[in-house]
């Protein structure tokens, strides 16, 4: 089975082609999904998060406030890389685990892991296959802002925190573009599925 990464810059629709393949009856997983399982009360990463960061990061019922995390790390680059530390190996472990229980079932040729930072993390020698979404800088932004209620300022900041999805695209095995009709869309993931199907 091929390990295959979906990855993109913040905003560039990687949420939307996961679905879309999922749909398709590929196996899928989101490690932003499994980032927050990590995180829940009571885990490791959870108590290595309340030490470093102290207990303004947690509501009173222990669980993370996400915004108010998210605002603290985009404006502080050490401490970005400090919380990256602490969570990244949990959901690192739990998507090699899942590529496993799928390879003991061996139900399709390839499976799809949603790892936004694949490439800052330099964790990309770990698939077969990259996928990249892109779209135009200026719609990635508008959707931040929308999607997150973010000043013009703070978007930038946390699109500046990852690498230029013009950078991602280069280092891709393929490229889907998310800025044109959701038909597009729907096509591109299409021709990426009968291309993976086929690489066997």
């Amino acid at each position: 089975m091929l390990r295959v990464a979906l990855t993109g810059g913040i905003a560039t629709g990687k949420s939307h082609v996961l679905k879309l393949l999922a749909a398709r009856g590929i196996p899928t997983i989101d490690a932003d999904q499994v980032a927050r399982e990590v995180v829940q009360p009571g885990r490791k990463a959870w108590f290595d998060i309340r030490k470093r960061f102290g207990a303004q990061v947690f509501s009173s019922d222990g669980s993370l406030k996400r915004a108010y995390l998210a605002a603290l790390v985009f404006s502080d680059v050490k401490a970005r890389y400090e919380l990256q530390a602490i969570v990244h190996p949990h959901v690192r472990r739990r998507i090699d685990d899942w590529f496993h229980s799928l390879h003991t079932e061996n139900i399709r040729s390839f499976a799809v892991a949603e790892i936004p930072l694949l490439f800052e993390t330099k964790r990309e020698t770990e698939f077969d296959w990259i996928i990249v979404t892109v779209c135009e800088p200026d719609i990635q932004k508008q959707r931040l802002i929308e999607r997150q209620g973010l000043s013009d300022d703070d978007a930038q900041k946390r699109i500046d925190a990852q690498l230029p999805v013009s950078v991602k695209s280069e280092r891709a095995n393929s490229v889907i573009r998310t800025d044109g009709t959701f038909g597009d869309t729907e096509r591109q993931v299409d021709d990426v599925c009968n291309t993976l199907t086929h690489q066997h």
